[in-house]
C-alpha cells in the first residue's frame, strides 16, 4: 500500500519544517512549497492525498491556490492555515470547498487528528464512488438482454429517456417483465447517477405508512413521531424516486404526489414549511391504468401527469428467441454462483420454452432455471428438470386461432361471454387462479381484476 502523501504550502520555514518532521514520524510522505504557484504546480505533479495551505502567501493568496486545486480535482481535501482571528476569511474558504481550517499558532496533536479525519473522509468518498461506479456498471444498457424487435424498440426509448431531462416517466408491463431493472438503468445511465435512487413498493407498506415514507414527518406529528424524519423525496433530492405498483396508491397520497410533481415541493406530515426538491419520478404498474381511472380508483389528472413519457415493456411470450438469450444469461450467472458447469438447454427443453406462454415473464424464467440448476446435476437442463406445467403434455389453451363462434342476429354481450369463459376456467381448475389464468392466457393479476369486475368470489390459489 502506498504512503499517504501530504502537501504543505506555507511561506514560514519553521512551520514547513515542523510539519514535515512531525507528520513524517507518523508515516506520512510530506512535500513542501513556500509559494502558492509552486505549491499549485506540485499539487498537479504529485496529486497529494491532503493539502495544508496557508491563506497568506508571498506571491498569490491561498484562496487563489485553493480555487486552482479545486479546478484540478474537485474532490481535493484542503485544510487552510489561517492567522489568528481571521475567521471571516476561513469561513469563505469553507464555502469554496476547503475541508476545514486551523488557526496559527496551531496545536500539532489537534492538527494530526484533523488530518486523520480528513483522510477518513477521503477513504469514505472513494468507497462511495466505487459503489456508485459498480451500480452504474451493473445497471448499464447491456443489462437489458434481448435481440427481438420489441425489446430493441423499448431499448432505444429507454436510451433516449435516460439521457433526457424528463422528470416523470411511466413504466407499464406485466409482472416479471423487468420494470424495476428498467427504472434503475434509466437512473444509473443518466446525469442523476451520482445522486440517490430511492424506491418504494406502494403495496409493500400499509396505507398509513406510505405517505410518511414518501414525505417524512415532523417530531410530534403523531404518537410515535419521536423525532423528525426525512421522507424518500427529500432524501432523493437531485436523484430519482421509483414508485413501484403506483396503481395501489391511496387517493390521499395521490393528491400529495400530484402537488409534488406540479410544484416540486411538499410538506412533511405535521409540517408547515414547503420543502423544495429536484427529483425524477419513475412510476410503474402492471395494472390497466385507464380502467383504474375509469373506475375512479386512480386520479385522472395524476395518471396523465405521470404518463408524460410512457414505456410499455413487452411480455416474454412476444419476444421470440429472447427466451434463449435470457436462458443463457441466467445459466452463466448461476454457473458462477453455484460453481456448476451447465452447458445449456436440451432441444426438448428449448421446444418447451418456446411453446410455454411465460405468464410470469422474465422473473418466472429466471426462477425455473435457478430451481433446475440447484436441484439437478446434469450438464444440460432437461424437460424432467422443469416444473410440471412446462414438462407435462397437458393440453393448454394458448394462442387459439380459428374458433368458430357465430354471432346471433340480435347481437351478443361480449362481457357476458368473457364472464362465462372466466367461470368455466375457474370451474375446471377448482378455483385455482394461477391455473385458470394460464388457461385463458392472462396474467394472474389481470384475471383477479376481471374476477372482481364480474363479482366472482376469490378462488383458492394453491
Amino acid at each position: 500500500m502506498s504512503e499517504t502523501k501530504i502537501l504543505v504550502i506555507d511561506d514560514e520555514k519553521l512551520v514547513r519544517w515542523s510539519l514535515e518532521q512531525n507528520l513524517s514520524r507518523d508515516g506520512y510522505s510530506v512535500i513542501t512549497a513556500d509559494k502558492g504557484l509552486d505549491g499549485l504546480s506540485l499539487y498537479k505533479d504529485e496529486m497529494p492525498d491532503i493539502t495544508l495551505l496557508d491563506i497568506h502567501l508571498p506571491d498569490v493568496s491561498g484562496i487563489t491556490v485553493l480555487e486552482g486545486i479545486k479546478e484540478i480535482n474537485n474532490q481535493a481535501l484542503v485544510v487552510m492555515i489561517t492567522a489568528f482571528g481571521d475567521i471571516q476569511t476561513a469561513v469563505k474558504t469553507i464555502k469554496l470547498g476547503a475541508y476545514d481550517f486551523v488557526e496559527k499558532p496551531f496545536n500539532l496533536e489537534k492538527l494530526k487528528i484533523l488530518v486523520e479525519k480528513a483522510l477518513e473522509t477521503a477513504s469514505l468518498r472513494r468507497e462511495v464512488n466505487q459503489f456508485r461506479e459498480g451500480l452504474t456498471a451493473r445497471y448499464g444498457f447491456d443489462s437489458i438482454i434481448g435481440e427481438s424487435t420489441e425489446i430493441k424498440k423499448t431499448f432505444n426509448l429507454i436510451s433516449k429517456v435516460a439521457k433526457s431531462d424528463a422528470t416523470t416517466i411511466f413504466i407499464n408491463g406485466e409482472s416479471g417483465t423487468g420494470k424495476d431493472l428498467v427504472a434503475k438503468v434509466i437512473h444509473y445511465q443518466s446525469s442523476r447517477a451520482g445522486n440517490p435512487f430511492m424506491e418504494i413498493n406502494c403495496t409493500a407498506l400499509p396505507d398509513t405508512l406510505v405517505e410518511s415514507e414518501l414525505f417524512g414527518y415532523e417530531k410530534g406529528a403523531f404518537t410515535d413521531a419521536k423525532a423528525t424524519k426525512k421522507g424518500l423525496f427529500e432524501l432523493a433530492d437531485g436523484g430519482t424516486v421509483f414508485l413501484d405498483e403506483i396503481g395501489d396508491m391511496q387517493p390521499s397520497t395521490q393528491a400529495k404526489l400530484l402537488k409534488v410533481i406540479e410544484n416540486k415541493s411538499f410538506k412533511r406530515i405535521g409540517g408547515v414549511k414547503d420543502i423544495v426538491v429536484d427529483v425524477r419520478i419513475i412510476a410503474a404498474t402492471n395494472k390497466l391504468m385507464q380502467e383504474e381511472v375509469r373506475r375512479g380508483h386512480f386520479r385522472e389528472d395524476l395518471y396523465y401527469r405521470l404518463r408524460v413519457i410512457p414505456i410499455t415493456l413487452p411480455p416474454l411470450r412476444d419476444r421470440g428467441d429472447d427466451v434463449f438469450l435470457l436462458s443463457k444469461f441466467f445459466i452463466d450467472s448461476f454457473n458462477s454462483e453455484f460453481k456448476k458447469n451447465v452447458k445449456g438447454l436440451s432441444k426438448m427443453t428449448m421446444k418447451s420454452f418456446q411453446e410455454y406462454p411465460w405468464h410470469g415473464n422474465v422473473r418466472e424464467l429466471k426462477n425455473v432455471i435457478e430451481r433446475a440448476m440447484i436441484l439437478e446435476s446434469e450438464d444440460q437442463i432437461l424437460p424432467e428438470h422443469l416444473p410440471l406445467e412446462l414438462s407435462s403434455k397437458e393440453v393448454q389453451i394458448q394462442n387459439v386461432k380459428g374458433i368458430d363462434i357465430k354471432i346471433p342476429a340480435g347481437g351478443i354481450d361480449i362481457e357476458s361471454v368473457e364472464k362465462e369463459l372466466i367461470r368455466q376456467a375457474l370451474d375446471s381448475t377448482r378455483g385455482n387462479q394461477t391455473r385458470a389464468a394460464k388457461l385463458l392466457n392472462l396474467s394472474r393479476d389481470t384475471l383477479r381484476y376481471r374476477m372482481q369486475k364480474f363479482g366472482f368470489l376469490q378462488g383458492k390459489d394453491v
